[in-house]
Order: C-alpha cells, then structure tokens, then sequence
C-alpha cells in the first residue's frame, strides 16, 4: 500500500514538473535562441575559419617488384612508418624553407593530418589553415617533399603523385549552424533546469490538494479572492489577484 502511495505521488510530481515547464514554454524558446543568437554571433565574428587542402601520394614507386608490393600491401606498419615519416622534423622544415613560411615546425605540424585509407598503398595528407591558398601550397609541398624523403629512406624511385591539392572553396570548421544548434540545445536545456529547481525549491502552500498532500490536513474551507470585487456600497474593491485561500 506505502509503494502505491508513493509511485502515484511520484507520478503526480512529474506531471506537475512536466505543467510547470508547459506553462513557461516561451521561457524556454527565449532562452534557446539568445544563446544560439550569441553563439552565432560568436562563431561568425571572433573564430576564424580554417579552410583544408588534401592532396595524394602513391607509396609504392615504380621499380618496386610484385612480390615486394604484395609483401608491402600485408604489412601494416609500413603505412604507420610512412604516415610518422611525413610529420618528421626533416620534411616539415624543409616545406617551411621552401615556401618561406613565417612559423616554426612545432606549430605546422598542429595543422598536418596524415592518413592512409583502409585497404589501400595511398599516403593522404591534409593541411588546415586559414588562407585556403596557403592550405593547398602546404598540401602539396608536404607531398612532394615526403615522397622525396620515402625514395630516400627506401633507396627507390620517388613515389609518385596520385592526386595535387585544389584550393578549397569553403571553411571546413567553425559551422555556424553546429555551432549555434548546440548552443540553442544548452540554453533550452538550462531554461528547463532552472525552472525545475525553482519548483522544487518552492515549498509554498497554495491549494487545498497541497495542504493534504504535504501537512497530511484536511482543509475545512476555502475563500476565495477575486480581483476588483465590490463592497456593499457598490464600490470596486483594490483586489491584487484572482484565486482560493484555504483554511
């Protein structure tokens, strides 16, 4: 019997939550698009775009024999020694030399991805940076001067290119509408904490269902009170509010 009470009581007090946040819906709203207004705002004005270059080179040279290339295509490390040997020191620095970039290794190599898709003997390297020019020389800097350093390493021919950067059109990050989605998420989200917490923290006693409820009392009577009701002289009365006190 005390589990039902206190399943049914815990019912009613998500349905009331679920009233008090129906009733302030437009709070809600309000809050989720200032905050993904400011977020807009944000992401648009103060965050920089970052455009990204790809470009493609053919691990495997030409003078590689088909034993080798099966051998090589089986052994997964290969793709891990080519993908670290792009980022070293050696290639980085002599990109930064011969483009006459104003930076140092540290802070390119932040900016170099480099890959090898699945299944395949390809080295994809991509470059993000904010002048998507600059992205697509890097790009193909980093190419040329990794495969330059893979024939050396590998004493064999220079891999070949299989594919040069472009210069890409739009900014691959920030996205103004990821942005400012998450931020009218957060502030819907925040509206509807602040809401419950206010209701919970609210211990008021405003019905007769809340005398019984929570002093275990029952009401004897309610009054109820009308705004601007009149007295006997006719008059209209200064009544603040419309409601029942229970007694």
């Amino acid at each position: 019997m005390y589990k039902d009470d206190r399943d049914e009581e815990m019912e009613i007090d998500l349905l009331e939550v679920f009233h008090v946040l129906l009733h302030r819906w437009y709070l809600i709203i309000l809050c989720a698009i200032a905050l993904g207004a400011v977020a807009l705002g944000f992401t648009k004005f103060f965050i920089t775009p970052q455009y990204e270059a790809s470009s493609m080179i053919y691990i495997l040279s030409k003078t590689t024999s088909i034993s080798d290339a099966l051998d090589l295509q089986l052994s997964k490390q290969l793709a891990v020694d080519f993908e670290t040997l792009a980022k070293s020191r050696p290639v980085v620095e002599s990109v930064i030399d011969d483009l006459g970039l104003d930076t140092d290794y540290e802070t390119l190599v932040k900016t170099i991805n480099v890959t090898n898709p699945a299944s395949t003997s390809i080295l994809k390297i991509s470059v993000q940076n904010p002048d998507a020019k600059l992205a697509c020389d890097i790009s193909n800097a980093m190419s040329d001067e990794t495969a330059n350093q893979i024939a050396k390493v590998m004493v064999t021919d220079k891999p070949s290119t299989v594919e040069e950067a472009m210069v890409p059109k739009n900014p691959v990050s920030p996205s103004l509408q990821k942005n400012t989605l998450i931020a009218a998420l957060a502030g819907a989200f925040l509206m509807c904490a602040i809401l419950i917490f206010r209701y919970l923290m609210d211990d008021r006693i405003k019905t007769e269902e809340d005398i019984i409820k929570y002093l275990e009392l029952n009401a004897l009577a309610s009054i109820p009170i009308n705004k601007g009701s009149k007295d006997q002289s006719g008059k209209k009365g200064k009544g603040k509010g419309k409601g029942k006190k229970a007694a």
